[in-house]
């Protein structure tokens, strides 16, 4: 697996392009993410959303459009392609597949899961590939996503924290913003945030 990444707009949002076996998955393509993905690609098979922000999803349609390729998001995030519940002018897309909490699929052989971890957005989830995490604004190096946007929901994130504190195996984490960490290194802090989430509640 072979795992290029570019930061993106005016949040440096993380997207990804991950190739295996000669095919291309997009992660995220955020604001301003078109030229360069187009630029990199050459057998590009499917676009994947973590959430729904506009800045992970911002070029959805232009890919979709130019690469005729299906996009992929989580299905209670689905709203926010259409809506743009944070008001920044976020370009409409449609999802081709709308990704039912947990679920494993195979995209043209290539088995791709979706680990649905609420709270950041009703949808986040991370994307595992192999033996990596695409952790969008879950989790980041030494901290976690908000949990205070209108959409948001510090209980569901309190689970979620919860819930991935007692996931035994290792992961390298590529987040949606900064440098790649691992689950492991993260899960030593994980307890701090979780007391963080607790004491909004």
């Amino acid at each position: 697996m072979q795992i290029k990444l570019q930061p993106m707009g005016p949040y440096q949002t993380n997207c990804y392009i991950v190739t295996i076996e000669g095919k291309e998955l997009i992660i995220d393509p955020g604001v301003d993410a078109t030229t360069w993905v187009l630029e990199q690609v050459t057998n590009p098979i499917a676009i994947l959303n973590t959430h729904g922000h506009f800045d992970h999803v911002w070029s959805n349609q232009a890919l979709k459009e130019q690469l005729n390729i299906p996009l992929y998001t989580p299905q209670a995030d689905t709203f926010m392609l259409t809506d743009d519940p944070l008001g920044q002018g976020t370009p409409k897309s449609l999802p081709d597949y709308e990704v039912k909490g947990d679920e494993s699929l195979l995209i043209e052989g290539i088995p791709v899961r979706f680990r649905h971890f609420a709270g950041h957005t009703p949808g986040n989830s991370i994307i595992e590939i192999e033996d990596v995490w695409f952790s969008g604004d879950f989790l980041f190096a030494q901290s976690i996503g908000r949990w205070d946007f209108p959409t948001s929901s510090a209980s569901q994130m309190l689970q979620s924290l919860e819930r991935v504190l007692e996931i035994e195996e290792d992961f390298t984490l590529y987040p949606g913003h900064g440098v790649t960490t691992t689950l492991k290194a993260e899960q030593h802090i994980m307890p701090y945030w979780i007391e963080q989430v607790r004491g909004t509640i």
